[in-house]
């Protein structure tokens, strides 16, 4: 038996960084960063992540396509190979915390192969500094990384060389042979899904951010959409760019950092993430010139999925301990419409909020997972995050139903994506136009504006604000040719409904959905 190598116990981030360089697992860019590759996988692989089915979660889990459940034994040989695995190669331990609140915080350990899977962990949670929790007050959960070791699909049981298993009762999160950091952070935040709506806590995919007065801004949306981007607000307070918990008294960052994409990023579109990304940073797949080491973000020849990880110390405009004792005035859901037909924000009512957030319709843009194929496709992805919400839909539904009856929070639906025409033949909306919706959301003019209903949908939409063509606003107006404005229409819609036959919707929100009867 090989002897133990060495560990490296809760190293700083200059210690990480340095040892990533020295062992070749990356190099230093010409902004400072650390610029990772990660191989065939530039993404998450969905088809590779389980759910240990246990006694405890036998009938809690929504098991079907997107949660697999594994076999206890089977996890235990798996657990039992990798730590005789990273028995024979050097480790790195950080012990970190998720969740910014005193109550609902869990503390990690996280031990990886890898320094830069390391760095990636200590970047994206919460710092020791930052905790916010009673030390050893709760038990800890325990994140094993282990990149370099296979897994063979015919002994360990597994769909693939690389798997994701998560045994929530045990309090573990296994990795093998995934190069991909995204996967580690997307792992807890499965996990936190599933751990808090029993405390009463709704677990959000959202980013947040505040004004100088207090008013709390929810962004929903999947990869894409532009939750980051439209969030990272030079002036407004940052409190998180993608998960988040509602409690009956609190917004509260699950996370310490960031995870932007990078692709076409520039300072005039995205100055607060352009000034975030220097040394401390992660970079993962973005082409570096080999001469200058300058990164090209327009360079998508490895994947669209881009990605830099830093702590949200980087941005300036942010929210120090990421939780606010106050319920949000403006909830936002993002999507991003492949068939133009949708317009760029309507209002929506309590029901139709929850329609259109269990719905989840939207599209899967810059290929977040490995097998998307750098393609762009309509979707609906339950809760705005499907892949990390292990529980019923009905059960997010039934708490965000309370919070909005419980808050004064105003819903709006935010088209990103087509207009005038379909995908491929009309035009996206560009992020000016967007960033002005949202200027005018979050000032108020929604609520000062005279609205129309949108037939078919049935969403109220905005007749003029201030400083938009109002052509852009109604949908049936921006398009050249309505009879196939209509037939684009009525195939959404049918979309709709047949994506409603698989939730349990109350008739009441069954009504707030799109329908045929009035077109």
């Amino acid at each position: 038996m090989s002897s133990r190598k060495s560990m490296y116990l809760d190293l700083s981030v200059h210690e990480l960084i340095e040892q990533a360089i020295q062992r070749g697992e990356g190099i230093l860019a010409a902004n400072g960063t650390l610029s990772i590759t990660t191989g065939k996988r530039t993404g998450r692989s969905p088809n590779d992540k389980f759910f240990v089915k246990t006694s405890d979660t036998a009938n809690e889990i929504a098991w079907g396509t997107i949660n697999h459940g594994i076999e206890e034994k089977v996890f235990q040989k798996l657990w039992d190979k990798t730590l005789d695995y990273l028995d024979t190669v050097d480790t790195f331990v950080s012990n970190l915390q998720v969740c910014a609140d005193t109550k609902h915080y869990l503390p990690i350990k996280m031990i990886s192969e890898y320094a830069w899977h390391n760095l990636f962990a200590c970047q994206l949670f919460i710092r020791p500094q930052d905790f916010y929790g009673k030390e050893n007050e709760k038990q800890e959960w325990t994140i094993l990384s282990a990149p370099g070791l296979r897994t063979d699909p015919v002994y360990d049981e597994t769909n693939s060389d690389a798997t994701l298993i998560i045994h929530l009762t045990e309090r573990k999160v296994l990795l093998c042979g995934h190069h991909y950091a995204g996967e580690i952070k997307k792992a807890i935040f499965s996990v936190l899904n599933y751990l808090l709506p029993p405390q009463n806590v709704l677990p959000m995919h959202c980013s947040a951010n505040v004004s100088k007065q207090g008013d709390i801004a929810l962004f929903f949306g999947l990869s894409g959409t532009g939750k980051t981007t439209l969030s990272a607000d030079p002036k407004r307070y940052l409190i998180g760019d993608d998960e988040h918990g509602w409690s009956e008294e609190a917004i509260f960052n699950f996370e310490g950092g960031c995870y932007a994409k990078c692709i076409d990023l520039s300072p005039e579109s995205d100055p607060v993430i352009w000034e975030a990304i220097r040394y401390g940073a992660v970079m993962e797949n973005v082409i570096i010139d080999p001469i200058t080491l300058e990164p090209s973000y327009d360079n998508a020849s490895i994947t669209q999925n881009t990605r830099v990880a830093y702590p949200i110390d980087f941005v300036k405009q942010r929210i120090y301990k990421q939780r606010i004792d106050r319920h949000p005035s403006v909830i936002i859901f993002l999507t991003c419409d492949l068939y133009g037909v949708l317009p760029p924000v309507a209002r929506l009512t309590q029901e139709q909020a929850t329609y259109y957030f269990v719905s989840g319709y939207t599209a899967l843009v810059g290929s977040t997972e490995v097998d998307q194929v750098e393609t762009i496709k309509a979707t609906f992805s339950t809760c705005f995050g499907a892949p990390f919400f292990p529980r019923p839909p009905e059960v997010y539904a039934s708490l965000l139903k309370q919070r909005l009856s419980n808050s004064a929070a105003q819903v709006y639906l935010v088209n990103t994506g087509w207009t005038q025409r379909s995908y491929g033949q009309g035009y996206r909306f560009p992020i000016a136009i967007t960033r002005k919706i949202i200027h005018a959301i979050l000032h108020g003019h929604l609520n000062e504006a005279e609205y129309s209903l949108l037939p078919g949908f049935r969403l109220s939409i905005p007749k003029a604000l201030p400083d938009i063509d109002p052509m852009l606003l109604d949908p049936r107006k921006n398009w050249k040719n309505a009879l196939e404005y209509n037939a684009k229409l009525k195939e959404l819609i049918v979309q709709f409904l047949e994506n409603a036959q698989r939730l349990n919707f109350s008739q009441s929100i069954q009504s707030a959905g799109p329908t045929l009867e009035d077109l």
